[in-house]
């Protein structure tokens, strides 16, 4: 695959990753699009808690709650693909719910429902990993169900509880939807705003770090554009400045036919504002590249989209998985969290559960990030909760009030940095319990308190002594298939007589190899206990397939020269 030699590798790693403090809880700028969550959450949930509040019924929030909530996903898929994902949500919502209410229907046992939750926690973990929802994850299905299995429930109720589920989560699907009507392409914008940005970036200053960005987001402005259904003008527009951040970051020494940083820029801020889309000068090979992204989009409505979605799912959760050692983790530090506070005389320890379950990401340096953000933003958000609750109590609309502004206030801040959004998230969590009637401020905010420490202790616990070796395995498929795309290009850009749509298709697979190649690579480097990584074969497969990009760059359009063969570069070429 490489003649770059390698170092023989240790066969095991038997130390913790550096984990750091200072950078944990550095608050970043805040993501573009942080308003369209937070608007959409508190629309959501407006609506069925003013009717619950109209109708003299506020203690069934919970149930319309878990509905409203599915409003956060899907704000980063184009309309054609959120409309499926988010009803997708709101199903695995409702069966979530209903498997934690017939088990609080049917047993009072802390002990099964505790273990109940854990298996909840870890099947929602490896589900909404598999299948890429993206934020908020898994964390919400675990809230709902874990609080809903602690809550008191008679069979003859549930029925009732579901349908406010589904009523609630049917109009959020509504709201998640609502703003194509005003700006159709707008996912898909901002999507090519991002390609267009990062590969000015990777222009203005090429390297290892901005050329893997612009890469990424390159590959994701063609995804969003390939699920957003049948070609508009303005989509057509939005596809050529692609082919333009392509080049850009592909080919950005001087003759590759790449836009200037400046240009580019221009042309994003453009195509994230509300004007026309830009429209750009042809870039070297633009009709290929739109003929080919036409024929695979026309192959995907042939082939059937839907069962390749389900092939790739089944893939991602079969035997050799990299996630069933993170849905362990999951299981165990959850399961552990709740018996640990239950031991200790928390009677309903679901909190404890829930920020076990919210610490597992990618990896065990990811973790230890998100447990430093969970435990500090919880504390603190006590703190605001103490404040506020004598607010709360003045009237029911009050509390109403007090949850919206919450759970705007979360989906605010959360993109600066995950503890910061925690400061939100805890008030509004405890003032939910407050729709079912008053509680002792000092009893919640010491159950808080204690759950949260608890929880993230034994949810750290878990990670450290559940290894995820398969990390490393990853890395190996991902440079297995890295190889066999750039083969291909070379190959079919080579080849005279390939069709564009073959060669357009050969380069956006290299380029989703390449993205695949460092998300594996630093997924393993922030693992432990596992085989030692092979470095240099990443460095030389990376740069190999960035060069190998770069020749089919130049290769495009009609008489254009056959790129020379491209062989993987020493260590230290660039």
């Amino acid at each position: 695959m490489t003649d770059t030699p390698t170092r023989p590798g240790r066969p095991s790693v038997r130390s913790l990753p550096s984990l750091p403090l200072a950078s944990a809880l550095r608050l970043s700028r805040p993501s573009d699009t942080w308003f369209k969550p937070a608007l959409s959450v508190v629309a959501a949930s407006a609506v069925p808690h003013l009717t619950l509040l109209a109708i003299g019924r506020l203690d069934l929030v919970m149930y319309t709650m878990a509905g409203a909530l599915c409003a956060l996903y899907g704000h980063g898929l184009p309309y054609a693909r959120r409309a499926g994902a988010v009803a997708g949500v709101v199903l695995g919502m409702t069966a979530s719910l209903a498997v934690a209410l017939v088990t609080a229907s049917l047993t009072g046992s802390t002990a099964v429902l505790i273990a109940v939750g854990a298996l909840l926690a870890a099947a929602q973990k490896v589900l909404c990993d598999a299948t890429r929802i993206g934020p908020p994850g898994h964390v919400i299905f675990t809230f709902v169900s874990s609080a809903a299995l602690f809550a008191p429930q008679r069979p003859e109720q549930i029925p009732g509880h579901l349908a406010l589920t589904l009523g609630a989560g049917a109009f959020a699907w509504l709201v998640t939807l609502a703003p194509a009507l005003v700006r159709r392409e707008g996912p898909e914008r901002r999507a090519v705003a991002r390609a267009l940005t990062a590969a000015a970036e990777c222009a203005a200053d090429p390297g290892p770090r901005t050329r893997n960005a612009a890469a990424a987001a390159v590959h994701a402005a063609w995804q969003c554009l390939l699920a957003s259904g049948r070609p508009t003008p303005v989509r057509r527009s939005l596809e050529r400045l692609v082919v333009h951040a392509e080049a850009a970051f592909a080919a950005p020494r001087p003759g590759g036919g790449a836009a200037g940083p400046d240009r580019l820029r221009a042309w994003a801020a453009l195509t994230r504002a509300r004007g026309p889309v830009p429209a750009p000068p042809p870039a070297p090979g633009t009709a290929d590249e739109l003929y080919g992204i036409d024929a695979e989009r026309a192959a995907l409505r042939a082939t059937g989209g839907r069962r390749a979605a389900r092939r790739t799912l089944l893939r991602r959760l079969g035997p050799g998985s990299p996630l069933l050692p993170v849905a362990v983790r999951t299981l165990a530090g959850c399961a552990l969290a709740g018996y640990l506070c239950a031991a200790l005389g928390v009677g309903r320890p679901y909190w404890a559960i829930v920020t076990a379950a919210s610490l597992y990401q990618a990896n065990i340096t990811l973790s230890w990030n998100r447990t430093l953000q969970r435990t500090l933003g919880n504390l603190l958000g006590v703190l605001v909760f103490a404040a506020v609750l004598p607010v709360s109590r003045i009237s029911p609309l009050a509390l109403v009030c007090c949850c919206l502004f919450f759970s705007f206030a979360a989906e605010a801040l959360i993109t600066r940095n995950y503890w910061l959004g925690s400061v939100a998230v805890t008030p509004m969590a405890l003032l939910v319990l407050e729709f079912g009637g008053a509680h002792p401020a000092g009893e919640l905010i010491g159950d808080r308190v204690l759950d949260t420490v608890l929880g993230a202790v034994a949810g750290f616990l878990a990670a450290t002594l559940v290894t995820n070796r398969r990390a490393a395995g990853r890395v190996e498929r991902a440079l297995d298939a890295t190889g066999r795309a750039r083969a291909d290009a070379e190959r079919t850009g080579a080849d005279p007589a390939a069709a564009p749509e073959a060669r357009d298709r050969a380069r956006r697979t290299l380029t989703a190899s390449l993205v695949e190649l460092r998300e594996a690579g630093d997924t393993a480097a922030g693992e432990w206990w596992q085989r030692a990584l092979p470095e240099q074969r990443l460095l030389a497969a990376e740069q190999a397939g960035h060069r190998t990009l770069a020749a089919t760059a130049q290769r495009r359009g009609p008489g254009g020269a056959t790129p020379p063969a491209v062989h993987a570069p020493s260590i230290g070429a660039e």
